[in-house]
């Protein structure tokens, strides 16, 4: 009886986790990018296909999480790698007025595949990746602006 109710509640909370993510990729993503009016019934079957979807990554995800030592570290070594990259863009947008859209989104991309190559290669420990992402993309967005704004 006991073994039921944890696969019970085990079940119940992938399943709310599955629903909100299926809801929101197809309000939050997919309504708001559809093209034409669409019904109700048309949502309800995209959130179900989106529900498989999520689901499938979640497989995937669980396969490959083997390969770590634990979940904690799986989960910082992903925000690791996206985090810094992240925060180099707020603190763009709170403390850097002149640098302007356009130069900021090249150097988070440019950055993100630095992040990404660094990681790869195991050059520093993943922590240090969101200090690194964050300076490269501030820096990197600096010289683009500077660089667009004195073509001008």
């Amino acid at each position: 009886m006991l073994l039921a109710v944890i696969l019970s509640a085990a079940m119940s909370s992938t399943a709310s986790e599955l629903n909100a993510l299926a809801s929101t990729t197809a309000m939050d993503l997919y309504k708001r990018n559809v093209k034409g009016e669409k019904t109700d019934r048309h949502f309800v079957n995209a959130s179900k296909w989106f529900t498989l979807a999520w689901g499938i990554m979640a497989i995937l995800v669980a396969c490959f999480a083997s390969l770590f030592d634990n979940l904690i570290q799986l989960v910082n070594i992903i925000g690791s790698i996206f985090y810094g990259n992240v925060l180099g863009v707020f603190l763009l947008a709170f403390f850097f007025k002149y640098v302007k859209s356009n130069a900021v989104f090249w150097a988070a991309i440019i950055t993100q595949l630095i992040i990404i190559y660094l990681w790869y290669i195991d050059l520093m420990p993943y922590l240090w990746l969101n200090l690194v992402g964050c300076s490269i993309v501030i820096f990197i967005s600096i010289i683009i602006q500077l660089i667009i704004g004195n073509k001008k």
